[in-house]
């Protein structure tokens, strides 16, 4: 059997084309699976995984969990605001007296970057980060990848955009590393604000006109801006950044092409994208849901064979 080159998921930076495959391939058996009356496999039966969130989610805890528990894992939840760590307790502290219990996995989203790469070097469990602050999400960009292979057939050559807060965005990050990985063009676009001083570094076209940017893609990928990270005002008011930078369903119909359109959520709507054209025949954003539960079953097993 093939397996992963890592022992973690820490980040898209850190795997190779190769591995992205095996995931893809190992999601397609799983999502098969998803689509049986019986949508329970045995493969974790002897797993136990900690899903330890810092912050708050919705969708990657959900699909997390869901996932683990259709491998038939021991799932235990963490959340930090109920936890020992109001009161003063590390971050390394918190995980050894969860591993204590004789945990196999820990699944963890946290606010600083690099706190999972962190973990990785000081505690002996099986690795998945489920965001860290501003840095990587890489299974939220797996999933990206696979929704667009799905669709499209691959993403070699495909053109995609990313569209909105690049700067405060973990998903660009990885989103861009998964698809040059696997031989895709990237552009980002949005406010001169919002977009990092680096970017052009990792060979990205950059675009501040939306317009311009879709009749570039075959596939847009749009961001939420995300508010709670911004410290300052990156743009004069929400109306604003809508009138230059949000996507209708008119704007769609009017470009001389299909293009497949993604929000890896939550959305907000009226702001980036308006409900018609989220909910058009364009939107592939509740495949990207369906298709988050098939990745990570795949991440999963893949690391529960490297032990």
């Amino acid at each position: 059997m093939q397996e992963l080159s890592v022992r973690h998921l820490l980040g898209i930076k850190d795997i190779t084309p190769q591995d992205i495959q095996l995931i893809f391939e190992t999601a397609d058996n799983f999502k098969d699976v998803l689509n049986r009356p019986i949508k329970k496999v045995p493969s974790l039966r002897d797993i136990t995984i900690a899903n330890v969130f810092f912050e708050n989610s919705t969708r990657t805890r959900l699909s997390f969990e869901l996932a683990e528990k259709r491998l038939s894992a021991d799932v235990i939840n963490f959340s930090s605001s109920g936890s020992s760590v109001k009161k003063g307790e590390t971050l390394l502290d918190t995980v050894n007296n969860i591993l204590a219990m004789k945990v196999d996995m820990i699944v963890m989203r946290h606010s600083s970057p690099g706190a999972a790469h962190f973990l990785s070097k000081h505690i002996p469990a099986n690795i998945v980060n489920a965001g860290d602050g501003t840095h990587e999400h890489p299974t939220q960009a797996l999933l990206d990848s696979f929704s667009i292979r799905e669709r499209l057939g691959e993403v070699a050559g495909k053109k995609v955009v990313i569209i909105g807060d690049i700067l405060h965005s973990r998903v660009a990050l990885s989103n861009i590393f998964a698809l040059q990985k696997q031989g895709a063009e990237v552009m980002v676009c949005g406010p001169i604000t919002l977009l990092p001083k680096y970017i052009k570094e990792l060979g990205v076209q950059v675009e501040t006109n939306v317009r311009k940017a879709l009749e570039w893609c075959d596939v847009a990928n749009v961001l939420r801006i995300q508010l709670e990270r911004q410290q300052m005002k990156y743009f004069p008011s929400l109306r604003e950044y809508t009138l230059y930078y949000g996507i209708d369903k008119k704007m769609l119909d009017s470009l001389n092409k299909e293009i497949v359109l993604m929000h890896p959520g939550p959305i907000n709507r009226g702001v980036e994208l308006s409900s018609d054209a989220a909910d058009s025949h364009h939107s592939i954003i509740l495949n990207q849901v369906e298709n988050g539960v098939a990745i990570r079953m795949a991440v999963l097993y893949l690391l529960a064979q490297k032990g």
